[in-house]
């Protein structure tokens, strides 16, 4: 078969995708750094693999809805699919082609130790709620922000979704890797868990533990997209804390440690769960609610911001989801009085760094073990494989042995397991 018709995009035109590379792997899944040839623009290329005992039922449904979310949403901080190619041989096997991002901020706090000033927390917040936003207009929820799931470029703009730990470097021109049949699935993809939203009931026990909503926590099917604002929330205090806020390992754990944070839920935020449906609340308030807590947010974060960070959070950490801020109103454009102190927050002093000005880092994605040995770093694959919905996808990569043929590849490297 002549190599440049091997691909075909999934509308059905010619690709040129050929490669004379290829690779051994026991792997969930690969996204690969790779070369554009007609642009000479360097890429993200991941594979929606599929299970060999699935792949009568052709591509699932959640792969479809990742593509036709992605393939629908223009935004400078929403990761950009420029293409979609599926094997002539075997629709089954369908690739993303998708911008690249030379970083991930789990692996900037996790394995470059950086910390972030105010000011520069502000700018990465600012980026993320207007991606929220932008999500939320359309009607999507994301329904597992994180920080594995946020992209941060060279040129500092910060963008949703999410490449695998195990991201490895194709150091050859290569546009796109040759076929590839491995008999284990991916790991959870970039928009796998979002959705359009809807009244009717949606799946329970989305979003990653460390980052679910009290309502999520509580087991409810009737949620909307404030869950994303909660995540949004645990993730400007942990730039800020340089630790996970709520490192929870069970929904009775992660519920403990909201109430030490943000206080027990008052009488009027019980009631208005009961509404919301949750199931497992009765039984919280019989064995296991603390009682008579108070808010605790701004001793946790003293000394590392200010008293309007405290409240900009506090908008968003909030038991009621209709009562925490949507993206519009932390981003200061809505007209509701919780406007207010979100714009204090973005207007006192230090304000939002631009951009451009934020420090750049070497990219550590495909460097083995972290430079600093004895470093503790947290295991955040551990609470998805552990409690989410997708539980099969939610595994991590083992080590990988790539074999090129190329000088400077590491043809022996193992990448650690996260």
């Amino acid at each position: 078969m002549d190599p440049s018709n091997q691909w075909m995009s999934i509308t059905g035109q010619p690709l040129n995708l050929s490669s004379d590379g290829g690779f051994l792997g026991n792997s969930y899944g690969f996204v690969t750094r790779s070369l554009d040839t007609r642009t000479s623009d360097i890429v993200a290329v991941k594979q929606l693999l599929i299970l060999p005992s699935k792949r009568h039922n052709g591509i699932p449904i959640t792969a479809l809805r990742e593509i036709s979310i992605l393939r629908s949403l223009k935004h400078q901080n929403i990761v950009n699919v420029l293409d979609v190619a599926v094997g002539e041989e075997a629709l089954e096997d369908v690739y993303m082609v998708m911008e690249y991002c030379e970083q991930d901020m789990a692996n900037l706090m996790d394995e470059l130790k950086v910390r972030f000033t105010l000011s520069q927390v502000k700018c990465l917040a600012q980026q993320l709620l207007e991606g929220l936003e932008y999500l939320h207009r359309n009607d999507i929820i994301h329904r597992d922000v994180k920080l594995q799931n946020i992209l941060l470029t060279a040129k500092g703009v910060l963008k949703l979704g999410t490449y695998p730990s195990s991201l490895h470097y194709l150091l050859a021109p290569y546009l796109l890797l040759p076929f590839y049949h491995a008999p284990t699935n991916l790991p959870q993809a970039d928009f796998g868990m979002s959705r359009p939203y809807s009244r009717r009931p949606l799946t329970p026990g989305v979003v990653t533990i460390w980052y679910r909503s009290p309502e999520l926590l509580l087991g409810t099917r009737h949620y909307t997209p404030s869950v994303d604002l909660w995540s949004a929330g645990l993730i400007i205090g942990e730039l800020l804390l340089n630790e996970p806020v709520l490192p929870g390992e069970t929904p009775i754990q992660q519920l403990a440690l909201i109430v030490k944070l943000i206080g027990t839920p008052a009488r009027d935020d019980i009631t208005a769960l009961a509404d919301m449906g949750c199931p497992e609340l009765v039984r919280w308030q019989r064995e296991a609610m603390p009682s008579g807590r108070a808010d605790n947010l701004e001793r946790r974060f003293r000394g590392v911001s200010s008293e309007g960070t405290v409240r900009f959070l506090a908008g968003l950490l909030r038991w009621y989801p209709r009562e925490r801020w949507t993206a519009s109103e932390a981003l200061g454009k809505s007209r509701s009085r919780a406007t207010a102190d979100a714009v204090d927050w973005w207007r006192e002093s230090p304000r939002a760094a631009d951009r451009e000005l934020l420090p750049t880092f070497p990219e550590v994605r495909n460097h083995g073990e972290s430079s600093e040995r004895n470093v503790e770093v947290p295991d955040r694959s551990r609470e998805a494989k552990k409690h989410s919905v997708n539980e099969v996808s939610a595994k991590e990569p083992g080590g990988y042995k790539f074999i090129f043929g190329d000088e400077g590849v590491d043809k022996g490297s193992k990448r650690r397991r996260r």
